[in-house]
């Protein structure tokens, strides 16, 4: 069993606990259910923002204890200010020590949008999603059957949520692709190795059709990176542990964020 296989299935049982300890009934009583969402879609794309989505992330199973001391508060606040366009907040906790108040707190700080950064295999989520504040939800194509993760992609949009839906590879996307997403993004870092390259961003950036925004995820740790990738078509890019790792992650996002403005200052044109 593949670390993935052993998230999903230790996943499988925390939803089925969730869901008996608080109803759907009661989740969709939360102050944010029927709050707006703020479009992730339209956030990536806008010009006077840098196209990344930075990530709170405290640890994960391939790296251990990445930073155990950052505020949800001061990181989320920061990252925006220093030109973020959106937030993903992890909210698993047994394999990357995150928690649903996590995303709330990030959601009371900031009006921007907040992906929701979790491993989603029951509607149940989704709903939680809502009433915590988020804005955007995860589908990973390597966890979820095609027609199961179109049916969640749907549900998702049924309650105004954007779903970005993560591949691995070619055949992910061919399989998976479905008209209810509105993000792709192409996880350059293997959830069953670990391995990283960014090879594959490049090798599947033309196969995802134009109507969704493409996003390149893990393995960035260069503002020059992300020129390259946007060169090559990618709208926005998915950032979190070469900031986390710092022991101020808010500043090193501004420095790498003002290092890629320099570096790139046609990128706005690019992405209108």
């Amino acid at each position: 069993m593949n670390i993935l296989d052993k998230i999903i299935a230790h996943k499988k049982e925390e939803v089925a606990e969730r869901k008996s300890l608080v109803p759907t009934k009661l989740l969709e009583r939360s102050i944010f259910f029927d709050n707006q969402v703020v479009s992730m879609k339209k956030y990536i794309l806008r010009e006077d923002k840098t196209g990344i989505i930075a990530e709170f992330k405290r640890k994960s199973p391939s790296k251990g204890l990445i930073n155990g001391t950052a505020t949800v508060e001061k990181t989320s606040i920061g990252y925006m200010q220093a030109g973020a366009s959106a937030l993903s907040i992890l909210t698993d906790q047994e394999f990357f020590g995150g928690k649903n108040e996590d995303l709330v707190t990030a959601r009371k700080f900031n009006f921007c949008p907040i992906l929701r950064k979790d491993f989603i295999v029951d509607e149940y989520q989704l709903v939680e999603a809502k009433s915590i504040g988020a804005d955007c939800i995860l589908l990973i194509a390597a966890a979820l059957e095609p027609q199961r993760l179109a049916e969640l992609a749907k549900f998702a949009k049924s309650l105004g949520l954007e779903v970005l839906m993560e591949v691995h590879d070619g055949e992910e996307l061919e399989r998976s692709v479905n008209p209810d997403l509105d993000l792709v993004g192409v996880n350059n870092r293997s959830l069953k190795t670990f391995d990283v390259s960014l090879d594959t961003s490049y090798g599947l950036v033309d196969k995802i059709p134009d109507e969704f925004v493409k996003i390149s995820e893990s393995g960035i740790s260069d503002p020059q990176t992300l020129v390259d990738l946007a060169a090559a078509g990618f709208n926005g890019f998915l950032i979190g542990e070469n900031f986390m790792k710092s022991i101020r992650p808010h500043q090193a996002a501004l420095n790498f964020m003002n290092k890629f403005k320099d570096l790139s200052p046609d990128f706005h044109s690019q992405k209108a």
